[in-house]
């Protein structure tokens, strides 16, 4: 047996060698060079078994015993296990999760897994016992499973990963001769990879064994860093707001009279992350073929149609169900969510069945946190006055009778606002010209591929007017460039009309990057256009009622003026203005009402009317002064907002002409002051901030007050009564749990009169 043992002698002499930090292991790998303090201790950590060396002596023949806390011993001898007691074992393997999710951007993510952005190198430290790794005869491969799709990655001595494909480089060789050895390598995906959560796995390769091994699960996420990743972003400061921001204003009420809104998008709260994977999971598209929509998911045009799906439940498990007819009895008024995790938390507790209830600001909101979660610059959209054209006709046809009531007869309509989003990606289905911004918008409106869903529609095409670039770009167009038609009619007989060509998407806005501010980005939705470019986009354009019946008299002209944005509680105070544009006197009646409506619906009830006659001299202007009373208007459902459609009809009285001027506004509801002690917070010190609200009505007030935010430790709720004109002071302990922005927000759900208040204050947060 001298060459037996003489092959054994060998063994040893090198695994002394390398214990020693021989340059023998030079030629094996790229780089071969003592860990460092952190990775010797992380290599350390991973295994807590002992390795005992001694040498034994039986029939001849010389080996080691190694002997670990699994109880895994090999004995060498003049059989065959001399020739496996020094394969490669593994012992404990550390994905680095907080080193990998700090260079990937992805730390305060909360996942049940590592959290990766694709196109990206991460790292993984193995422990491992046996001989010191050898290349040339020991294989390592990587095996990248999602679903049914795997891929094997083989460990390489490249120079430097590959961004193109999934790749693996040993980067780093540690032998150990008193415990386990360390092995550190680079893994990369393509910047093209789905979006999922993948399980790793790594073979073990020898001249005589193959074994795998679970490592673990990852996330991968799109990554607005990388140049060739298609959501690829150039400033960090929109990468930063657009991604990793997880605050933001919604801008609702009217043109007149905007309310900034706060919202938490949440995206770093327990468990979000993992819900937002588990719906791409729920969606039709992965129910019917998770081959096809796993491979699919690696373009973010496809994972935003889908998501715009599923935000709303109209075609599957969604998450939310919209309401619009003031009855939330049997869940939750919108108006009074402030945040997307409790409406995502409660779908996924639920057993994912959907969340009642939401609207258009509901439905943009949660989509914003989705995408953002998955890595895709987005942000939501405001289009006042906005145009649901559901014969895409371009046109919206609005009805009065001659008392200035708006009647409910036109399946168009105009909403004070809506909201949707806008989600930054390249689109190489479309050709050049059309990467950036793309909308997309989650409330079930219309269907497009018999799927309530929206988008993504280039703003580029919608502000070109290339109606035939998918999707959904002819409805965009319209909900921001519709003309108005306005109609009085009688006993159906048209009266007079009118024609509006500036009301529709009037301002579409959005919170300014890096500030509370509200950011104009109309000029990039529109342009000025004669009217014959409008009726041209669409073959079947028609003119309407109007162009047939009378139109509206040039003798008189009218307009409404509100004297002040209204607030809660308090009166309005408007001026009818009329001018006699001839040089003969006028005996003119004048109607004036006042309608209650929800903001994507044509009015209710009348709940204030106005009328008598006028006599105007020869070119001559009136002023008339109206109020209505808090009384008149208070609603009996809590809202954000009261909207109201005021509406007056001037009739002369001789020539039975009559013109109309329509003013609708939202009647806000007054704001919540928050102070904090400190502006600039250190993470994990208990901090105060007060809240203060006066009560401005005439009457006792009790609400239940809410007060929270993203980054904070806890959620705050208590209940009050507050007397006429009081002040209430309410001081709220709390302890930042996040670096960083953040915002603290406050809601005040009042009970009499309904009435839901806002109020938000920013913070920094510093590390300790």
């Amino acid at each position: 047996m001298p060459t037996e043992k003489r092959r054994i002698q060998e063994r040893e002499r090198r695994f002394r060698e390398a214990a020693k930090g021989s340059t023998s292991l030079q030629g094996w790998l790229r780089k071969s060079q003592p860990a460092d303090e952190e990775e010797q201790s992380q290599a350390s950590s991973l295994c807590e078994e002992n390795v005992d060396q001694e040498e034994a002596h039986r029939s001849g023949a010389e080996g080691f015993r190694i002997k670990s806390t699994i109880n895994e011993e090999f004995e060498s001898n003049s059989k065959p296990q001399h020739s496996i007691m020094d394969e490669f074992k593994l012992r404990g393997i550390d994905l680095q999760q907080v080193q990998n999710q700090i260079r990937h951007k992805t730390d305060g993510l909360s996942s049940s897994t590592l959290v990766l952005r694709r196109g990206q190198v991460f790292t993984v430290l193995m422990s491992y016992e046996g001989w010191p790794f050898d290349p040339l005869k020991e294989k390592l491969i990587f095996q990248i499973v999602l679903g049914p799709l795997s891929v094997e990655v083989p460990v390489t001595r490249l120079r430097q990963p590959s961004l193109t494909q999934w790749s693996a480089v040993l980067e780093r060789s540690v032998p150990n001769p008193t415990g386990p050895h360390s092995l550190l390598v680079s893994l990369s995906s393509p910047a093209f990879a789905s979006v999922g959560v993948y399980t790793l796995q790594m073979r073990v390769e020898t001249h005589l064994t193959a074994r795998t091994h679970s490592l673990g699960q990852f996330t991968l996420l799109c990554n607005p860093w990388c140049q060739a990743d298609s959501v690829f972003l150039q400033s960090e400061d929109l990468r930063t707001e657009f991604v990793r921001n997880d605050f933001g204003l919604l801008f609702k009420g009217s043109l007149g009279n905007i309310d900034s809104r706060p919202w938490s998008f949440d995206q770093y709260e327990k468990g979000i992350l993992d819900i937002c994977m588990k719906l791409l999971q729920l969606s039709p598209q992965h129910q019917a073929d998770m081959r096809k929509d796993l491979q699919n998911r690696s373009d973010p045009v496809y994972i935003g149609r889908v998501i715009s799906a599923m935000v709303n439940s109209n075609d599957d498990k969604g998450v939310l169900l919209g309401n619009w007819s003031d009855d939330y009895s049997d869940g939750v008024n919108p108006s009074k969510w402030s945040g997307s995790a409790d409406i995502l938390w409660k779908w996924a507790e639920t057993q994912f069945r959907p969340v009642k209830y939401g609207q258009c600001w509901v439905f943009a909101a949660v989509m914003c946190t989705v995408m953002r979660a998955l890595g895709i610059p987005t942000r939501v959209i405001t289009n006042f006055n906005s145009a649901h054209d559901t014969n895409k006709n371009m046109e919206i046809e609005e009805y009065y009778n001659e008392m200035g009531e708006k009647l409910p007869i036109s399946k168009d309509s105009i909403w004070n606002f809506h909201m949707w989003v806008e989600s930054w990606m390249k689109r190489p289905d479309l050709g050049r010209g059309y990467d950036g911004w793309q909308v997309l918008d989650p409330t079930p409106q219309e269907k497009s591929a018999e799927t309530f869903r929206c988008g993504p529609a280039a703003v580029t095409a919608i502000y070109h007017q290339k109606v035939e670039a998918q999707y959904d770009v002819p409805f965009v167009y319209a909900a921001v460039n519709a003309n108005v038609h306005t109609i009085i009619i009688k006993d159906g007989k048209v009266l007079s009309t009118s024609i509006d060509k500036n009301r529709v998407g009037a301002l579409i806005c959005t919170k300014h990057p890096g500030s509370m501010r509200m950011q104009d980005i109309t000029s990039e939705y529109k342009t000025e256009m004669d009217d014959s470019t409008v009726h041209a986009l669409s073959s079947n354009a028609r003119r309407g009622e109007g162009a047939t019946g009378r139109v509206a008299p040039q003798g008189i002209a009218v307009s409404l003026q509100l004297l002040k944005p209204p607030v809660v509680g308090e009166s309005i105070f408007f001026n009818v203005i009329i001018t006699n544009k001839v040089a003969v006197p006028k005996l003119l009646r004048k109607h004036v009402n006042a309608q209650n409506k929800e903001y994507n619906r044509n009015p209710t009830r009348s709940f204030w009317v106005a009328q008598d006659n006028v006599m105007i001299g020869p070119k001559e202007t009136v002023t008339i002064q109206h109020e209505i009373s808090f009384n008149d208007y208070m609603l009996t459902e809590a809202a954000e907002d009261s909207l109201v459609n005021l509406a007056v009809v001037i009739e002369d009285v001789k020539s039975q002409e009559r013109v109309l001027a329509c003013e609708e506004f939202n009647i806000r509801s007054p704001s919540l002051n928050i102070q904090v002690q400190n502006e600039y917070m250190v993470i994990n010190m208990p901090q105060v901030a007060t809240v203060t609200f006066t009560n401005p009505f005439s009457i006792a007030v009790s609400g239940e007050l809410s007060v929270a935010c993203s980054g904070l430790q806890e959620k705050v709720q208590t209940r009050f009564k507050i007397q006429p004109r009081e002040t209430m002071r309410m001081p709220i302990n709390f302890t930042p749990r996040m670096v960083g922005a953040k915002m603290l927000y406050a809601s005040l759900v009042l009970m009499n009169p309904p009435t839901v208040l806002h109020g938000f204050k920013t913070i920094s947060v510093q590390a300790s």
